[in-house]
């Protein structure tokens, strides 16, 4: 029997530098001999990347709150159940790029969505799956922002204003420090190679700790 691969999420508002230690990440694994795949919410599959498309492109229409809460759970059933849980099951390691911490985050803390509907739809469309562990790259809002905006056009989300970002990324640190067994916060406002030498640790004792 197949022993059970890791779910690994990367958490953090705009800038934070996600794309990169997630690719590190990939690195690392790699290096250690553990099957894996790389995957990112909204998205992961070509129906839910459609709807990532639907919620990310920049339209003059108010999107009220709930399409885009529900929009998001759309995305996350379909990229869970036809992407996530068959690696998982196959003993692959997923690493994948926000998750439903990202909802209580963006959804919850941002846009004011009460977080119990938000915990209504995770039992909803999850059951009882849960990331393993998730990696939350923190940093001062003001740096991730500088950090995106050099990046290009920006999308609907990083077009808001400065306060809602605050709110999200409060959010996180408190979803953080009420469960710090399955939360590793790391500084993301340092120098890349301290960031990513803190990341390769956490996933090289995460992998040793798997095999004991």
């Amino acid at each position: 029997m197949t022993a059970r691969g890791r779910f690994i999420t990367f958490e953090g508002t705009e800038g934070v530098g996600k794309s990169t230690q997630l690719q590190n990440a990939a690195d690392t694994l790699e290096s250690l001999g553990v099957e894996f795949i790389v995957t990112r919410e909204p998205g992961g599959t070509p129906m839910a990347e459609s709807i990532r498309e639907l919620l990310l492109a920049p339209r003059e229409e108010p999107v009220n709150e709930m399409t885009e809460l529900l929009l998001m759970f759309a995305a996350r059933a379909q990229h869970l159940h036809t992407r996530i849980l068959p690696a998982l099951a196959a003993g692959k390691w997923v690493l994948c790029d926000r998750f439903t911490d990202a909802t209580f985050a963006y959804q919850g803390g941002g846009r004011g969505v009460p977080k119990e509907r938000i915990a209504i739809l995770e039992s909803l469309v999850q059951g009882e799956v849960r990331p393993d562990h998730v990696i939350l790259l923190d940093a001062p809002v003001e740096t991730g922002m500088a950090r995106a905006r050099s990046r290009g056009e920006l999308d609907r989300f990083e077009q808001e204003a400065v306060e809602f970002f605050q709110r999200i990324r409060n959010t996180y640190l408190e979803r953080a420090t009420a469960a710090p067994a399955n939360y590793h916060i790391v500084n993301a406002a340092l120098p890349l190679e301290q960031v990513s030498e803190g990341v390769t640790g956490l996933l090289r004792a995460l992998v040793v700790a798997s095999r004991k």
